[in-house]
């Protein structure tokens, strides 16, 4: 809204001021032509006074006029038509910016001219000037007397007449205007002539010299006046009308000082000045206007006009004024008051005779609704109402308000006594802005006085021209004391459907009254804004109207009224299209499309289409400039995702590719974790267990949850697949046809130190990065669609991908009645378009994760980068594949199966190092260095072993058949880690194109279950690059193993002593065999086929199982027992002992793959498991090492080093056909007389039992203790060791007979001898003592064994080295026959070191009975 720096008050002074019609000469016209301009306009710029002026009032006191303004206009005969008026109101809006001061000047102009004074304008050139003047006199008593002049209208016959002498200095005769002029005063008078010299510059000026230019800013103005716009009402009611319309026309101040509303700048100002102009663009749009009505416009104004000329003129008009105009007031004012005395009889003084007609005799005055429509009520000119109404104009008009509301306040008094309510209507305008005006306010402004003028205009007048300009006056005075919201009463009461331009400029003053309230009202600013630019448009104003949508939707933006902020921007885009304003257009549709739109589908459609062809006029101006973004789809920026590689091949057939990473994966975290591991693993133990300081992790495929921190590594001429996630929020669907990704390319060798220029493309450059297109991508009503844009490098540099590029647009069809939806039945294919597509382009720009490491970052908000997008692209490296041919996906506990990899080598560049690892390599194995690769193809092993096994003569069953292998052959004991795996190509060496087949033995997991098992194949090229040292190729199977057997095992020591060195190193080995498989999967029996040992120093010697010929068939729930000897091996200190118990006719050699294979990864396993649980400890038994290293030494004697592998065949029944499956189960034998597992129990075997399982081997198992709770770094070595323990330090036998004959009768006392053996097991020197003083003092033991006593020493020291053994000879005496048991004598043993005594209890184990005969 336009500001003005004027006060209300001088507002409304300069809006009615004096006017004075000018009659001039052609002559003289032809003068003031020559620099541009009319008379009128050439004195226009000078018309207020600089100074104060005096005069006196009818009471002869001295009345100070300030700031007075005159309007000299030229004589117009025609009076203004009704179209003019309307095209002038509708032109002034069109070029500033809309004002009630505009509307309120224009309306008043045109309402009541009554020109006070007439000014003769004749040229000192002519040939007889003082003829001329009286021509000029003639013509004008002419135009105001005559009937045949309805226009201009004059205020009393008796006008004053000024003579002006206008001389050109620069061609005319100075002393022939001198004389002339002095004849002019000898005639008229020196108060009614005057000299007036212009043109004093000659037309050849510098062109350097600059000159003001006063006249532009009233250019409009003089516009205004020529084209009489006026309202075209009958002479007889607007001649009696308000004198006070004795006024100029009002746009000199409008445009000069903009409107008069007291407003500062409101607060809601718009972002940008679209639609509206400021005051430059306001001269400048005006004196086009002016000029295009001028045949001479190219020239400029005030051409041969000097300062000195500006400085005459502006003493012209105020000579005029104080000599002519003024005093001419001044004897008008006394004459009409000497007549109203005069006639009305009433005193001297106006001022008392008021005071007369206020004080009594009041005559009650009638309401509006009472009157009579009498607004056609003539008075005559004489009548002593118009007569005081004339003298109320006159001072108001020379800023007299206090007699003029006097005069007023009579005259209204009149005119309703009279019922002539039009005249009435005026002077109750009048009088309430004489109060206002009046200095000092000696009374409130009485807007009652205003409201019934109003009331009366508007309903019984029916006149709204002037209901309009006292509504708009009324308001101004109302804002100027705060009074917002009754001016914004006013104005809306005015509003009506004949005028909508008026309507509009009254709607938006009073949106500006609710914004300027003291508690603003801003949604009825907004919503009366809204009204006013609907008004707007409707008159054409467009530019207005768009102004006005944007100044309420800065408040209706963000409130969540969505449907409110659709409607304003879908105007706004309108209008903004209409006035060409295309940017700003297709901004206001963008914002209706990407918010999330409540509209019913039809309308939604409605908006995409005339966004789509605003778009287009766009991109049509400019076809060559960039891209712009397009609001559609939304792309879910986060959800983006990069994948490098080609895309997984299909099976084919019975080859299964390698799962590896493909976009269709859900992303797992502890997935991921669990491959970098792997990585790091494989990478570290390739540079001998030192992590590379430019190791980065394998990303194949990038998400908002990987790590993005580093740029990711892509190769040459494989592809980069973006997947990039769009929404469409729109209930209709949209078309993307020929989408393509926007990328930015720099070439770089990093061989070389130069780089190439950057390249910013987005589908062209296929020299460099080839670009792949959909052609067509259709995204249905509200749905999220991922797309897969595929890009192929083809140089080595740096890539960034910058967004995507398509175009836009919708099918045919996309909106259908009665709710159907419009997706059902599109199928993907070739869409039928409406041919309204644009094309852009829209960024991707991912936010990097929230920084949260330091302190200034948890305290401020900081995100690190994102480098998803910025790909650089390395040399060729070698691409593997991997085929998997007869691979099982389900197996039994520990079943072996004989499989086939297929290695392919599909890069043009070799590969080696090629190695697997994995966190299961007990799952697999490829063979040690001693497997035999037969056969060679997969078809050859259909019905095969799995195994390597040989023919076994019948008379070795059940006698071990011995073998050795060492466990460097099959990776273990080599320094590297089990979980690293070599894999054996031929040559290590895989060429360009060639591929391999390795066999691959397969053992189902110890566990039943679902199993996910993950490989991680890692290869190098020949050739080390500074970029890429490595790649990898990830497989994860899934293998279902099902329940088989369940093996328990344990070891103790054999009291027999067979061998004839009477070491009596041997032991004996329980194998608890049980069938835990359910008949669901189809098994049989099992039947086992073989039990092996593997050890250092102990192997399986026998099978001493009593009945030899029971077959070893387990069914269903069945269980077996077998028992086996098992002897110290001699001088194995490298290798492993394999020893074969055979079960049946043919033997499996394991000692050789895949038997030995599977072991020593099963070995590997449990040494890595000990390796942690001994590491725990170190620091403990650093502080009492000495103590520790006694303890170390007494639980080796209980330690056994002996593997336990049965080895078994179950026969499966499926599809009516029996298949035969092979497999083996691991025990580690570690302590005497402690049961092993062939997994860990007791939570893992629950697994795998049925609830009556359990409870029927929960009391075989031992009892659960409570769970308590210690702090580790509390832990210390047992002080003492366990009676286990010590019972295994010292080992004892005793050598007897069986039966001993004595005859009694011939010698009471029966001598037997026996031998005691003591054996050391241990590698450290013992102390033995024996006490043969044991009695047995238990009654049941009396009775059964007797009693009878040693002989000789009772006790016995002893000192035995390292496994020494020693022979005692005792003898034993008896006195009656009967049995005996001899395992009486204690033996006590200690280090030699040490002081406490250990008391061993192997005696104890079994008793030693003796049977004593008589002869």
């Amino acid at each position: 809204m336009a500001q003005c720096v004027q006060s209300v008050q001088e507002f409304i002074q300069d809006s009615f001021v004096p006017l004075v019609a000018a009659l001039c000469s052609e002559e003289a016209e032809r003068l003031t032509r020559k620099n541009n301009l009319s008379f009128a306009e050439l004195v226009k710029p000078f018309c207020r006074l600089t100074s104060e002026v005096h005069m006196r009032d009818p009471n002869n006191q001295l009345h100070i006029i300030k700031n007075l303004k005159i309007a000299v206009n030229n004589i117009m005969t025609h009076p203004p038509q009704p179209g003019a008026i309307r095209k002038l109101l509708n032109d002034v809006v069109s070029v500033s910016q809309p004002a009630e001061g505009v509307v309120a000047n224009v309306i008043t102009a045109g309402d009541y001219d009554l020109n006070i004074s007439g000014m003769l304008v004749v040229s000192s050139s002519e040939m007889e000037p003082v003829e001329q003047f009286l021509k000029l006199s003639q013509e004008q008593h002419r135009i105001q007397h005559s009937s045949e002049y309805l226009y201009p209208k004059w205020f009393i016959p008796n006008t004053l007449k000024y003579y002006v002498l206008l001389h050109d200095v620069s061609t005319g005769e100075e002393q022939k205007a001198d004389c002339i002029y002095e004849e002019m005063k000898q005639r008229y008078g020196t108060q009614g002539c005057y000299l007036l010299k212009i043109n004093s510059r000659a037309s050849n000026r510098g062109t350097d010299e600059q000159i003001p230019d006063p006249w532009s800013q009233y250019l409009q103005k003089s516009s205004i006046q020529n084209q009489d716009c006026y309202e075209d009402y009958p002479y007889a009611v607007i001649s009696n009308k308000n004198a006070d319309h004795l006024i100029s026309d009002g746009l000199d101040n409008e445009i000069k000082d903009g409107l008069s509303n007291n407003f500062k700048t409101h607060p809601l100002q718009l972002d940008h000045p679209s639609g509206s102009l400021d005051s430059t663009d306001y001269m400048k749009a005006t004196a086009s206007l002016q000029e295009s009505k001028k045949s001479n416009s190219g020239m400029p104004h005030g051409a041969f006009l000097t300062l000195t000329d500006h400085d005459r003129i502006r003493q012209f008009i105020q000579e005029f004024t104080f000599r002519g105009l003024l005093p001419h007031i001044e004897k008008t004012i006394r004459q009409l008051n000497d007549q109203l005395i005069s006639r009305k009889g009433l005193s001297r003084s106006l001022f008392s005779a008021t005071k007369k007609w206020f004080s009594g005799s009041k005559v009650p005055e009638k309401s509006i609704n009472e009157l009579k429509n009498t607004s056609g009520l003539l008075y005559p000119p004489e009548a002593p109402e118009l007569q005081i109404r004339k003298m109320a104009d006159l001072c108001f008009l020379v800023q007299h308000y206090e007699l003029a509301y006097n005069c007023y306040h009579t005259a209204k008094k009149d005119f309703l006594n009279d019922q002539a309510m039009l005249y009435a209507a005026g002077a109750l305008e009048m009088a309430a802005v004489s109060a206002f005006l009046q200095p000092g306010a000696p009374r409130p402004y009485p807007a009652h006085y205003m409201e019934t003028a109003i009331q009366t205009y508007r309903d019984i007048c029916k006149n709204m021209i002037l209901a309009e300009r006292c509504v708009l006056l009324s308001a101004e005075i109302l804002k100027s004391q705060s009074k917002y919201s009754e001016a914004a009463a006013l104005l809306i009461r005015l509003t009506s459907e004949d005028s909508d331009l008026r309507s509009a400029l009254l709607l938006e003053q009073a949106a500006h009254c609710f914004i300027n309230m003291k508690s603003p009202m801003v949604r009825k600013f907004a919503f009366h804004m809204i009204l006013a630019g609907h008004r707007f448009s409707k008159a054409g104003q467009k530019k207005h109207a768009l102004r006005c949508y944007c100044q309420a939707m800065q408040v209706y933006k963000g409130k969540g009224w969505s449907l409110a902020e659709d409607h304003i921007n879908f105007t706004i885009g309108r209008q903004s299209f209409t006035l060409r304003q295309l940017d700003n257009a297709v901004s206001a549709f963008r914002h209706i499309l990407i918010n999330d739109s409540k509209q019913p589908p039809a309308q939604q459609g409605a908006f995409l289409r005339e966004y789509l062809y605003v778009y287009k006029n766009v991109t049509q101006l400019t076809p060559d400039g960039p891209l712009p973004q397009l609001p559609l789809p939304y792309i879910i920026s986060s959800a983006t995702r990069v994948f490098f590689g080609h895309d997984r091949r299909p099976a084919e057939g019975e080859k299964q590719a390698a799962t590896h990473v493909s976009l269709d994966q859900e992303y797992d975290s502890e997935s991921s974790q669990q491959w970098k591991e792997l990585e790091e693993q494989v990478v570290s133990v390739i540079n001998k267990g030192i992590m590379p300081s430019n190791f980065q992790p394998t990303q194949f495929c990038l998400n908002s949850c990987s790590d993005n921190s580093r740029f990711p590594l892509a190769v040459i001429e494989e592809p980069i697949t973006v997947e990039v996630s769009f929404r469409n929020p729109l209930k209709v669907p949209l078309l993307l046809t020929d989408l393509s990704l926007l990328w930015k390319f720099q070439p770089k060798d990093f061989n070389a130190k130069h780089d190439g220029e950057t390249k910013e493309l987005g589908t062209c450059g296929g020299d460099m990065i080839g670009t792949e297109a959909i052609a067509e991508f259709l995204i249905n009503s509200e749905e999220t669609k991922a797309a897969r844009l595929k890009l192929f490098p083809h140089q080595t540099g740096e890539l960034h991908i910058l967004g995507v590029v398509y175009n836009l647009g919708t099918i045919q069809g996309a909106v259908t009645l009665d709710g159907i939806d419009p997706s059902v039945g599109l199928q993907t294919g070739k869409f039928v378009s409406n041919g309204l597509s644009v094309r852009g382009r829209q960024d991707l720009e991912i936010q990097g994760p929230r920084l949260n490491n330091t302190k200034e970052e948890k305290t401020s908000i900081k995100y690190g980068p994102d480098r998803r997008l910025d790909p650089i692209i390395t040399e060729e490296m070698p691409l593997l594949e991997v085929f998997f041919i007869n691979f099982p996906t389900g197996l039994l506990c520990g079943e072996i199966r004989k499989a086939y990899v297929e290695f392919v080598n599909v890069s043009k560049c070799p590969l080696t190092a090629l190695k697997v690892v994995s966190k299961h390599p007990e799952f697999f194995t490829f063979g040690g260095n001693t497997a035999v690769l037969t056969p060679l193809s997969p078809s050859a092993s259909e019905n095969c072993s799995a195994y390597k096994t040989v023919v076994t003569d019948p008379t070795s069953v059940r006698t071990a058949l011995l073998s050795s292998a060492s466990s460097v052959d099959f990776g273990v004991g080599t320094g590297g880690q089990p979980e690293v795996i070599h894999v054996p190509l031929p040559d290590s060496i895989l060429l360009p194109g060639a591929s391999v087949q390795l066999p691959m033995w397969l053992r189902g997991p110890d566990e039943e279950g679902v199993h996910e098992i993950n490989f991680l194949f890692y290869y190098e090229s020949i050739k080390k690059h500074s970029k890429m040292c490595h790649r990898v190729l990830r497989h994860t199977a899934v293998i279902c193993t099902s329940r088989s057997l369940h093996i328990r095992a344990t070891v103790c020591r054999s009291n027999a002593l067979e061998d004839e060195e009477g070491k009596g190193d041997n032991m004996l080995v329980f194998v608890d065999v049980e069938n835990i498989n359910t008949s669901e999967t189809g098994v049989k029996e099992f039947h086992i086929v073989q039990v092996s040992s593997n050890s250092k120093h102990w192997r399986l010697q026998k099978s001493v199982n009593i009945s030899e010929d029971k077959d070893t068939k387990l069914a269903s729930r069945e269980r077996a027992k077998l028992c086996f000897k098992a002897v110290r091996c001699k001088n194995s200190e490298e290798n492993y002992a394999f020893a074969d118990i055979v079960f049946g006719n043919e033997q499996i050699i394991s000692s050789a793959s895949p038997c030995a294979d599977f072991f020593f990864q099963s070995l590997s396993s449990e040494l890595k498991r000990m390796h942690v649980q001994s590491h725990t400890l170190t620091s403990q038994r650093a502080v009492k090492q000495s103590f520790d290293e006694v303890v170390r030494l007494i639980q080796r004697c209980s330690e056994v080093d002996l593997n336990i592998v049965v080895l078994w065949k179950a026969y499966v029944v499926e599809d009516n056909k029996q298949l035969i499956l092979e497999g083996q189960h691991h025990v580690t034998l570690t302590t005497v007389g402690r049961e092993a597992f062939s997994f860990p129990q007791k939570q893992g075997l629950k697994k795998i039992l049925v609830n009556s399982d359990w409870e029927d081997l929960e009391q075989e198992l031992p009892e659960t203790v409570l769970l308590k709770f210690f702090r580790p770094e509390n832990t210390t070595v047992p002080a003492r060791p366990t009676p286990e323990q010590l019972s295994n330090l010292i080992k004892t036998r005793l050598h007897y007979p069986e039966s001993f004959s004595h005859s009694f009768h011939q010698k009471s006392l029966c001598l037997v001898p026996v031998t005691l053996l003591l054996s050391n097991c241990s590698q450290a020197v013992v102390d033995v003592m024996i006490d043969l003083r044991h009695k047995t003092t238990s009654p049941e033991a009396l009775e059964i064994h007797g009693s009878f006593t040693w002989l000789g020493q009772t006790q016995y020291k002893l000192q035995l080295k390292s496994q020494e053994v020693y022979s005692l000879q005792l003898k034993a005496c008896f006195i009656h026959t009967g049995v005996y048991n001899l395992g009486t004598p204690r033996v006590f043993a200690k280090l030699a070191d040490q002081v406490t005594l250990f008391e061993t209890s192997q005696q104890n184990s079994m008793p030693a009975l003796i049977i004593i005969n008589n002869i």
